[in-house]
């Protein structure tokens, strides 16, 4: 599936089968999920995208031939592709293990094609060994949901009570993760959505309600996955003294003015920009050891342009993934 024009459908292309360079390796994709941060791209709200583009970065599967100068991985080795495509390797971010934030990274599904296709090329650096025993379609969330969502955990640091705003793929896996650790969570929809609230109490949230309400107590921290900057005051007015705010999108809209009271009594307020290797590598052992329920809705790969519309209006709970 080919996006040509941001804010336009995507198109289905018959292409050539890529083939695979230097240090790189061909991909049979045996499923992506559908990542909010994909909606962003189609929808252009996110700057210049390479054109036309394969979208898509939470990929599971199989290697099916390699380029010159691949020694780590093997054919028929299961991978995972996630949104870190590939990086310098040599500024100052990278020497300090933030390649997050090298200013010279590539993403997947975004400056270089991704997994809304039968087959994709990749970075053979950048892609995971994918445990044995995790089923492709119901684990492919783990590549940026899952990602995400531990690299925001892991920002609130050692928070006993935490709140998630925004309950959609990201929430519905760090929340069982949160839980397992014997954290309490906190759930905040949108007004109004039960059947959202319900299904995070199912996920394990000890409470759930409105994103405008307040928490039946302070919360340590709070994790906002929803791109919406007026949950950013709410969230620092639901907070303790000390507390954290992590905000794990990649987009967000404006945040409005607030009083600086909020702030204020040693509040912090951050962000979590993109991942690392030793993220996917961290987590993706994690998930063989915590039980995770992971909810999808799979969706033919022709049918992507019905996954987004589904993920813009709010229809899906979990995550949705594409099977080629």
């Amino acid at each position: 599936m080919l996006l040509q024009t941001p804010g336009q459908p995507l198109q289905p292309v018959r292409m050539p089968r890529p083939e695979p360079g230097p240090g790189q390796v061909l991909v049979r994709v045996r499923a992506c999920a559908v990542c909010r941060t994909d909606l962003h791209v189609v929808d252009g709200e996110l700057p210049k995208p390479r054109l036309p583009l394969i979208p898509g970065h939470e990929i599971v599967g199989e290697i099916v031939a390699t380029g010159p100068d691949v020694s780590e991985l093997q054919l028929g080795q299961r991978v995972g592709i996630p949104w870190l495509a590939g990086t310098c390797g040599s500024c100052r971010y990278c020497a300090s293990g933030q390649e997050n934030l090298c200013d010279q990274a590539r993403f997947t599904g975004y400056t270089v094609d991704g997994g809304y296709a039968e087959y994709t090329v990749a970075d053979a650096r950048f892609c995971l060994p994918f445990p044995e025993g995790l089923d492709p379609v119901r684990s492919a969330p783990f590549l940026c949901a899952g990602l995400i969502g531990y690299r925001c955990l892991r920002k609130a640091g050692e928070a006993a009570t935490l709140g998630i705003y925004g309950f959609g793929a990201a929430a519905h896996l760090i929340t069982q993760v949160a839980r397992h650790q014997g954290r309490r969570v906190f759930a905040f929809t949108r007004p109004g959505d039960r059947a959202g609230q319900d299904f995070a109490l199912r996920c394990g949230a000890v409470w759930a309600g409105d994103s405008d309400q307040l928490p039946p107590e302070p919360l340590d921290a709070a994790l906002i996955f929803a791109p919406v900057g007026s949950l950013v005051p709410l969230a620092l007015r639901a907070v303790r003294k000390g507390g954290t705010v992590v905000c794990g999108g990649i987009h967000m809209s404006d945040i409005p003015a607030f009083p600086y009271r909020d702030l204020w009594g040693e509040r912090t307020l951050c962000s979590v920009a993109n991942l690392t290797r030793r993220d996917g590598i961290e987590f993706l052992r994690l998930a063989t050891t915590v039980p995770i329920e992971v909810t999808v809705t799979p969706y033919p790969l022709k049918e992507a342009n019905r996954a987004l519309d589904d993920l813009r209006a709010g229809r899906l709970h979990g995550a949705a993934v594409l099977v080629p």
